[in-house]
């Protein structure tokens, strides 16, 4: 049974045009069907608003310019779903750190024991100068981070092995650790360059995000309901369109 929209016939040879286009999709022919419903749909609507404009996609535009006119949310509002969902707000303890790695010596204990050595050296010698961390990190980090003068970024519990996080969350800003940590993969001098306690982020740190992500919704959900309309109103055969 071919499928007609308000007497328009949605044809196989243009089913199968779109379907190249829904190839992520789960059912691309289905994703596909529906996607020419609903253009034929809003282009249908244009035309009986009166715009004429050639390019169907233009008119379509100028046609959702029209129907699809809210006011956005002001700062009133996102500040009261801030409030009102502020378990989506949390940040967790974080910190940025950067370490020079010493990495074990493929299970050979003489070596291991120079490594260590080693390593026990230039921690004093950074520990006498911090502000050198970085040059020692490039000289003798066996990490590929040692490049970024031991730089690691930002993260938060859970991202480290053991060893090395609790070293890094035992350690002041601004202060490098007082021994060498050992883990799996061998012996880290480490620096915490920031701490951030966690906790609920201000407000004003995720307001313009938040703003910007509850507009979209609102926009999102005034085209699902136009459509929704849309097709309510729509004479469909040979076709069943999904809630």
């Amino acid at each position: 049974m071919a499928i007609t929209v308000n007497g328009v016939e949605i044809t196989d040879a243009m089913i199968a045009a779109e379907t190249e286009n829904h190839g992520y999709a789960p059912n691309p022919r289905e994703a596909a069907i529906q996607q020419l419903i609903l253009h034929q749909l809003l282009l249908q609507q244009a035309r009986a608003k009166g715009l004429t404009q050639e390019e169907e996609n233009l008119a379509i535009a100028s046609l959702l310019d029209q129907e699809l006119q809210f006011t956005p949310l002001d700062e009133a509002a996102c500040l009261a779903f801030y409030e009102g969902n502020s378990h989506h707000f949390q940040q967790g303890e974080s910190a940025v750190a950067s370490h020079i790695l010493f990495a074990r010596q493929n299970g050979d204990e003489l070596a291991d024991s120079l490594q260590k050595a080693k390593a026990e050296g230039v921690l004093a010698e950074a520990q006498t100068n911090p502000a050198r961390f970085a040059n020692l990190a490039r000289e003798h980090s066996t990490c590929p981070s040692g490049k970024e003068g031991g730089n690691l970024g930002q993260f938060g519990r859970g991202q480290m092995v053991p060893p090395f996080e609790e070293a890094v969350f035992s350690t002041d800003a601004g202060e490098i650790a007082p021994y060498l940590v050992e883990t799996q993969f061998g012996w880290h001098i480490v620096q915490v360059n920031d701490r951030q306690t966690g906790g609920l982020v201000p407000f004003e740190a995720v307001k313009e995000e938040l703003r910007q992500h509850l507009n979209e919704a609102a926009g999102r959900q005034a085209m699902h309901q136009y459509l929704s309309g849309l097709v309510q109103a729509a004479t469909i055969e040979g076709y069943q369109m999904p809630a």
